[in-house]
């Protein structure tokens, strides 16, 4: 599992541009005016982990098979879009169906780039694309209500529970706040996701700099990611026309690209880490002579979940897992040295599984 993230933004925000860097693809059509994605473009591309290698090479694997993610570029959002306006609803429905939204915010200034809203105001930009998805939702819920009323007024007690949080709500959403503002109890969490809200998504802001404020950020990136911190949001600043160059480079050309430009890894990583990090994902890696693979699973995801990653007759017929921390895996040069060192570990269905390990399954069939 990885997750599918939607880039999102006004127009002309270099949305499409950062889409073909991070993919490595020319199938999203960059250009100066607004619109240019007529239809949701979709990559899949393989997520960047150095401890892969090191994997492999202890356990002598013949493939590395590193987790994916799934990046959607949506078109842009213009003022008006719940209602119908530029393209409307057909891009809010692309939204619902992603784990998270990378909100790019154009925080630099071109003359030769127009703005859909005619100056550059980052913050002005996120409470137009956040207004349009909070009418939608409105819209939404103020639909599915009455029905949700007349069954929780005959007794069906899923509909009280959809209802009052249906309720709750509505109440943020009228006064101006995004549903992912409910403190949804964790009982409440799946309930929650099916309402399937467009402001209930985990929101990354994507600042898109200039090249000269790449490895530092500006004043509007700064305005960003502070209010990133007030809403429990994350924020991460790249150079799109950066990434757009050094997507073509082998590795040895792009790591002097990026010291020249005074950074230390391309966007794509930076984007991955916050979108792991805000989405509460770990890793967890197998290891063998066949191949070294990573899985991902949410953070706090107990061992026969997570057997049930790689295969649900895992999960079935799940009787332990040997696990060795990669540290401990790297340090000792494999199973056979972890063993050695006493950092082999067998771990019940109980095991909450930890970024890093490196798990063997052991199931009934």
């Amino acid at each position: 599992m990885g997750f599918k993230c939607g880039i999102a933004g006004l127009p002309n925000v270099g949305k499409s541009t950062l889409f073909n860097a991070l993919t490595q693809t020319a199938a999203a059509q960059a250009a100066n005016y607004p619109f240019c994605t007529i239809e949701p473009n979709t990559g899949d591309v393989a997520v960047p982990d150095p401890r892969l290698e090191i994997l492999a090479k202890i356990a002598a694997s013949k493939e590395i098979i590193p987790t994916r993610l799934t990046f959607v570029d949506i078109a842009g959002l213009v003022r008006g879009a719940s209602k119908g306006e530029g393209l409307g609803n057909q891009f809010l429905a692309n939204i619902r169906e992603c784990d998270a939204i990378a909100h790019v915010v154009r925080c630099f200034e071109d003359k030769d780039v127009a703005h859909v809203e005619g100056k550059i105001a980052p913050l002005a930009d996120i409470e137009t694309v956040e207004t349009e998805l909070m009418l939608a939702d409105l819209e939404s819920l103020e639909r599915r209500a009455p029905a949700l009323e007349k069954k929780a007024k005959g007794g069906d007690k899923e509909a009280k529970e959809a209802l009052a949080l249906v309720s709750c709500c509505l109440d943020l959403l009228r006064e101006g706040k995004p549903a992912r503002s409910a403190a949804a109890k964790d009982e409440r969490l799946k309930l929650f996701g099916s309402l399937g809200l467009l402001s209930s998504k985990p929101i990354l802001y994507v600042c898109n700099v200039d090249e000269a404020a790449a490895s530092t950020g500006n004043a509007y990136s700064k305005a960003v990611a502070a209010r990133a911190r007030e809403e429990d949001a994350a924020a991460v600043v790249i150079s799109a026309k950066i990434e757009s160059e050094i997507a073509v480079l082998d590795w040895r050309e792009q790591s002097d690209y990026l010291e020249a430009a005074g950074l230390k890894e391309p966007g794509l990583s930076r984007v991955i880490r916050a979108g792991y990090g805000l989405l509460r994902l770990i890793t967890f890696f197998t290891a063998g002579p066949k191949e070294t693979r990573a899985w991902t699973i949410p953070q706090g995801t107990k061992a026969p979940q997570a057997a049930g990653a790689i295969h649900t007759d895992f999960e079935k017929g799940f009787i332990r897992a040997e696990t060795i921390a990669y540290g401990d895996y790297a340090a000792c040069g494999g199973e056979a040295g972890a063993r050695q060192a006493g950092k082999f570990r067998l771990e019940g269905k109980d095991y909450v599984v930890q970024d890093g390990d490196v798990l063997h399954f052991r199931f009934a069939p």
